[in-house]
């Protein structure tokens, strides 16, 4: 079954990619051929990939690809959040001063 991606959705993701000391480079070479890809915090053994796709399906090839890398031992999905693209440019609510909604 071949699900069609929604229109206009935005998704979302963090990945903790474990590699060895001597992959780091190759993993930010394999981010940098990505534009959906962020390598948000570099580490010597762990880093946080952010990822920002149009298609959830996109997201899981991401965390497939960087598995490939080589070095890389491991590639932990941590945060996956999608909602429709015209949400992100609607305005937060205010807070009060006890930080609830207004």
């Amino acid at each position: 079954m071949n699900a069609v991606p929604r229109q206009d959705e935005v998704h979302i993701a963090s990945f903790v990619v474990q590699h060895r000391e001597d992959a780091a480079v190759a993993l930010a070479a394999a981010v940098s051929v990505h534009p959906d890809l962020e390598l948000a915090v570099p580490g010597p053994t762990r880093s946080v990939v952010l990822c920002e796709s149009a298609d959830r399906h996109a997201v899981m090839d991401r965390v497939d690809q960087l598995k490939d890398v080589p070095g890389v031992l491991n590639v932990l999905l941590v945060y996956h959040h999608a909602e429709p693209g015209h949400a992100l440019d609607e305005p937060l609510p205010t807070a009060n001063a006890s930080g609830a909604p207004a």
